[in-house]
């Protein structure tokens, strides 16, 4: 699989949670990497992204509160996410940025009280 999701888990508002996403050496080496998300319902979207030099993008629902983070060593992509809200439960993606080839099966977080 080049892309594998993890991390994801059912959290109450104001919880933090960090999901993984192990990553294909031949996506790794792209441009940049990035987290997508699918709330129920709704199309996915992108959330944040990381370039290979190691600038960060945040889409403004999340900014502030998520970081987005990659080891290169480890071929990992990380999402740390803080001060979760009801509105972030979704299906989670990692893919390669700006042009995401193949999808991952994901990773569910729901926040729930």
């Amino acid at each position: 699989e080049p892309l594998v999701e993890s991390g994801g888990d059912v959290v109450q508002p104001g919880d933090s949670l960090r999901l993984s996403c192990e990553v294909s050496g031949r996506i790794f080496s792209g441009p940049g990497l990035a987290w997508y998300r699918q709330p129920p319902g709704e199309e996915r979207e992108l959330i944040c992204a990381i370039r290979d030099d190691g600038a960060t993008w945040y889409n403004d629902p999340v900014k502030g509160r998520f970081t987005i983070s990659r080891e290169d060593a480890k071929k990992m992509l990380y999402l740390q996410m803080d001060s979760l809200k009801f509105e972030d439960t979704a299906m989670y993606y990692c893919a390669a940025f700006p042009d995401p080839t193949s999808w991952g099966p994901g990773t569910q977080v729901t926040v729930s009280s």
